[in-house]
Order: C-alpha cells, then sequence, then structure tokens
C-alpha cells in the first residue's frame, strides 16, 4: 500500500435526482433513485466517520440537495463538527426562506451553476425554464451575505459567450467564476461528439478570460479549467488518486473521485458495509493508483510523474480499457492518436438530455 494522508475534502453526493436535464452533466448515465438514498442518520454517521478521518470541508451536491428534505439537518451537523460546509446547486428550490434557513444551521458558501449567460440558450441546455430562477437565486445569496461561486461549464455552445458570462457572474456578486471545460464522464461522454468545442474556440475564450483577469482585477477571482483534450499535458487530477478528496455517491459507494465508478475492474464499497477510514486506507480501489508504482513505463520516466500523476485514470479507461494507461491527452502516451482523431472530427450529434426515472 503506498503511503498516503488524511483527505481534506468530501464531496457528498445527497441525491441524483435533479430538476435540470444538462447535457453535460458528469454523472453516471444509469441514475441512482431515491429509495436507494443513504438516510439522514447514515448521512450524519457518515460526516461524523469523514471529520474523524481529517476531513475539513464538506460539499453538498447531487443532482440537486435541496430535493432533500432533511439538508437543514445535514448541513447544521456537518456545521457542528466544525466543517466548512458547501452548498453545490443549481438554485432552483433556493427561496429567501430555504436559504436563510440553510444560512442559520451553518451553511458557509454557496456553489451555483449556470449554463450560460444568454437565457434562451441557458434554459435550452438546462432543459427547463430555469435561468431566471438561478439569477433570482444568486441575489437571494448575496443579500444574506454568503460567500459565492458561479460555476460554468464551457463546451461548444456557450464558448464564444465567455466574456459575456464573466460580466453576468461579476453582476451576480459571485466572488469567484469557475469555467470549467466540459470533462467527458457519464451523459456528457454520451453527448460528447455535440460538446467537443473546435480548438479556435478554445483559444478565443482563453484570450477573453486573460482580458477579463485584467479588467476586473481583483474583484472577482476567475478560475479557467483548461479542456483536456487540446492539453499537450494532462491535469493533476484531483491532485493524485486518494490523495487529498473523496466522493460519495447516493447510495453510501465511497470513490477517490466522482467518475471513478466506470472503472469496472475495481471494486467499491459502500460506507454502509466498511468504515469511511478502512475504506481509506486499504480498499483496493483506494489503494489502486496512489504514489508511483503502479504507473506504465511511460509515466515513471517522465520528469512530469510528480506533477500530473499520469493523468485522470477515468479518462484513461474509458478511452482505452485500461485504467492504468498513461492518460492518452498527454502528448507522450502510446494511445495519444485517440484524442487526436476525436479533435480532428468531434462530429455534430444531436444532444440526449440528461434523465432521471
Amino acid at each position: 500500500m503506498a503511503d498516503t494522508g488524511r483527505p481534506f475534502g468530501l464531496l457528498a453526493e445527497l441525491t441524483h435526482r435533479c430538476p435540470l436535464h444538462c447535457t453535460y452533466c458528469s454523472n453516471p448515465v444509469e441514475l441512482l433513485t431515491r429509495d436507494r438514498e443513504l438516510t439522514t442518520e447514515q448521512w450524519q454517521d457518515t460526516f461524523d466517520q469523514a471529520r474523524k478521518l481529517g476531513v475539513l470541508q464538506v460539499h453538498l451536491s447531487g443532482g440537486e440537495p435541496l430535493l432533500r428534505r432533511d439538508l437543514p439537518e445535514l448541513v447544521r451537523h456537518a456545521s457542528r463538527l466544525g466543517c466548512y460546509v458547501n452548498l453545490v446547486t443549481s438554485g432552483l428550490g433556493l427561496t429567501e426562506r430555504r436559504a436563510a434557513e440553510l444560512a442559520g444551521c451553518g451553511l458557509d458558501h454557496v456553489q451555483l451553476s449556470l449554463q450560460d449567460a444568454s437565457e434562451t440558450e441557458a434554459d435550452r441546455m438546462a432543459g427547463t425554464t430555469a435561468h431566471r430562477t438561478k439569477l433570482a437565486a444568486a441575489r437571494i445569496v448575496r443579500d444574506l451575505g454568503l460567500p459565492l461561486t458561479v460555476n460554468v461549464v464551457l463546451h461548444r455552445g456557450n464558448l464564444d459567450r465567455v466574456q459575456e458570462i464573466c460580466l453576468l457572474a461579476k453582476d451576480l456578486g459571485a466572488a469567484r467564476l469557475e469555467l470549467a471545460n466540459t470533462q467527458y464522464y457519464g451523459w456528457a461522454l454520451r453527448n460528447r461528439a455535440g460538446l467537443l468545442p473546435s480548438a479556435g474556440q478554445l483559444n478565443r475564450a482563453l484570450e477573453t478570460v486573460r482580458q477579463m483577469r485584467r479588467q476586473l482585477g481583483e474583484s472577482m477571482q476567475i478560475v479557467y479549467v483548461t479542456a483536456d483534450y487540446y492539453e499537450p499535458y494532462p491535469k493533476p487530477c484531483m491532485h493524485g488518486w486518494a490523495a487529498r478528496q473523496l466522493t460519495i455517491a447516493p447510495d453510501g459507494t465511497v470513490l477517490p473521485c466522482p467518475a471513478a465508478q466506470v472503472i469496472k475492474d475495481l471494486s467499491w464499497p459502500r460506507v454502509t458495509d466498511r468504515s469511511l477510514a478502512d475504506i481509506w486506507y486499504h480498499s483496493e480501489g483506494f489503494n489502486a493508483f496512489r504514489g508511483t508504482a503502479w504507473m506504465s513505463p511511460t509515466c515513471t520516466a517522465c520528469p512530469r510523474k510528480e506533477i500530473d500523476f499520469g493523468g485522470c485514470r477515468c479518462q484513461a479507461y474509458l478511452l482505452t480499457g485500461r485504467a492504468e494507461a498513461t492518460d492518452p491527452v498527454c502528448g507522450k502516451s502510446p494511445d495519444h492518436h485517440l484524442i487526436e482523431a476525436l479533435v480532428a472530427a468531434p462530429g455534430d450529434a444531436e444532444p440526449v438530455m440528461r434523465g432521471y426515472r
């Protein structure tokens, strides 16, 4: 087993239920139903274990976490443990009353998703009328004095409006804007042909981000997450496999990253069957790619092996069928031709809206 420290961040996916139907959603195509979600008491026990393990930040996500009626209880419990509590939400259902209740329970921060600066395009991508409700939710958060992060997933359909997106986030009072190019897992992988942008779009968007950073200065932090397929080297996914953070799915499945269940060669225990500490330190999945001993010869010989940790294991698996392969995004990967073929002919398929049954 590779040496490892303690995790400091927990992504708690409380539910897969969601009022939106975004085609770029990275949640699994087969979504978990309500009857398989952890109970209030099970989530509270999980937070207790996570705090003992070292977790300091709890990110309450989904799906849409506001669909959990026990959300105030979960916020209060995590806050009483001394954790920084962040709500990751679409904003649908975040009324003044609900937001004030959550703030009173100890909520520290809200991360709000937007689809676009254009109302028409935002609602089209969300698959429902949502944009105006999201803007109202942002103003509710701002009026409560809670820190606000706006998150926008970038793709072919909205990359040309990055400037408008930045200005909208600033107008909403966001302290931080995350512009994250689509990562192709779950529904996003299914819709990749309709989401993958051109190199020209990405170059223009990056220059726009640089201009907006200069224009806005320190009034709003702009984080730009690059597009994997167009980079010469992969990103340091999660700062290394099972190194700093963990994810717990709605049914209690414990994962080193949100997409790890795509790797079918590994087993993923549930927090209802094994302790969180035992899973973190001793489970097969969490130890599979820790450190560097697992790396292919390509990565082992590379001076970047302690920088990008071989790239994304989930992406390697989805593209090559081998989770231990060098991430094909890397220009040194023997499988890099797979990426070259994708960006050379991205396709133009009609997107399939995310569903929930």
